[in-house]
């Protein structure tokens, strides 16, 4: 009798565990639900549209070829506006809603700050933000990875590419006054100190959403400034561009991947040709020379009519990269199990030429380098090779 109690017991439990596989947060028999938090309305949506579109494109075709163990792959994409604010609710959304598995690409370091720590309260998984701050993978936490080179990282690269074409440089700063900005000035001030010993001339600020840019223009004119960083986005990257041709001023202008779009080049016109900014990915261009890329980007503009940017890239990379470590993992589809696949792989990408990314159990960040592209009669050219900081 004590026995087959034991038996029934040892039965219960196995059931028990198994539904606990079973109920596996945001995973089914058949769906394994994703989440993204995007700018799809604020000042960065035409990044935030691209990157859910190409996570998207992804998906679709690991759902056309049958799903990943039976699976498929449903995103879920909140707008966040890109205001911290609204990106808590949408975090708390899909934690509490929609329970998806985790949460993959999502757009910009205060709203990622934001929604951390709602998502490791519910024991969600954040991978591969669109955003470049070392607080992506620092502190290192068993839930969060950052898959490209930070902005601080970025900036001393840039630093010292162009300290090596000309060493005697006046630099000076103009960065966006919150925690993306605070990455690129300290990035600035650690390549200055590293490459030469020398610091910024002149640092001025804006804040974010700020449209008028003709103070911090005239400041940085009046220091004598020929090389002038750019912790900025997209229109406000334009704006100081602008501003600089108005005052008949002419210095090299620096920024991060977070200002790598075609957008820079197509709301510029003439006045971006120069620019320089670091990057991981060849811009998609429908006439790029590598017949890959080319199907690539004209299938994007098939599926969504219209074509696609750097950041459509990123969300694919994004999409493959969670695909890939999913499907390693197996049927099992648990969150430990989950993390301790993404502890152990190492993810390539041929057709972008992103550097590969390699993850363990103490390195949550996959690479710490990058390359830089200028803009030449319009257009994005690659300029340099992967850079160690």
């Amino acid at each position: 009798m004590k026995i087959r109690h034991l038996a029934l017991a040892a039965a219960g439990a196995a059931l028990l565990a198994g539904g606990a596989h079973a109920q596996t947060r945001g995973v089914s028999k058949t769906e394994v639900q994703i989440g993204t938090i995007q700018d799809l309305s604020g000042p960065i949506a035409a990044y935030g549209k691209a990157a859910r579109n190409g996570i998207q494109l992804r998906f679709d075709e690991v759902n056309e070829q049958g799903g990943l163990h039976g699976r498929r792959l449903k995103l879920h994409a909140e707008d966040s506006g890109y205001d911290p604010k609204k990106g808590v609710l949408a975090a708390q959304k899909l934690a509490q809603s929609d329970k998806v598995f985790l949460v993959a690409g999502s757009i910009g370091t205060p709203i990622a700050m934001a929604t951390m720590p709602v998502l490791f309260e519910n024991n969600i998984p954040h991978l591969f933000p669109l955003s470049a701050a070392r607080q992506m993978y620092e502190p290192l936490h068993k839930l969060k990875y950052s898959f490209a080179a930070t902005y601080f990282d970025q900036t001393r690269s840039g630093v010292k590419l162009l300290t090596k074409q000309k060493a005697d440089r006046k630099w000076c700063i103009l960065y966006q006054d919150d925690d993306f900005g605070q990455e690129v000035l300290q990035g600035a001030e650690a390549g200055l100190k590293e490459n030469g010993g020398r610091t910024l001339t002149e640092k001025t600020s804006y804040k974010r959403g700020a449209t008028e840019f003709s103070s911090q223009a005239q400041k940085m004119q009046g220091a004598g400034c020929d090389t002038v960083v750019l912790g900025t986005i997209i229109r406000e990257t334009v704006g100081i561009m602008a501003e600089a041709r108005k005052l008949n001023w002419s210095p090299q202008f620096i920024g991060t991947s977070a200002a790598y779009t075609h957008l820079i080049h197509v709301l510029g016109g003439p006045v971006a040709n120069g620019f320089i900014t670091a990057h991981t990915v060849v811009h998609p261009y429908l006439d790029d020379a590598s017949p890959k890329i080319r199907f690539w980007a004209n299938k994007y503009k098939t599926r969504f009519n219209e074509n696609p940017d750097v950041y459509s890239v990123y969300g694919y990379i994004i999409g493959d990269m969670v695909a890939t470590a999913i499907n390693k993992t197996g049927p099992n589809l648990t969150t430990d199990a989950f993390i301790r696949t993404m502890d152990s792989t190492t993810f390539t990408d041929d057709l972008f030429g992103a550097d590969k990314s390699t993850f363990t159990p103490t390195k949550h960040l996959g690479t710490n380098k990058a390359r830089f592209s200028q803009i030449k009669d319009g257009r994005w050219v690659v300029i340099s090779e992967y850079m160690e900081p």
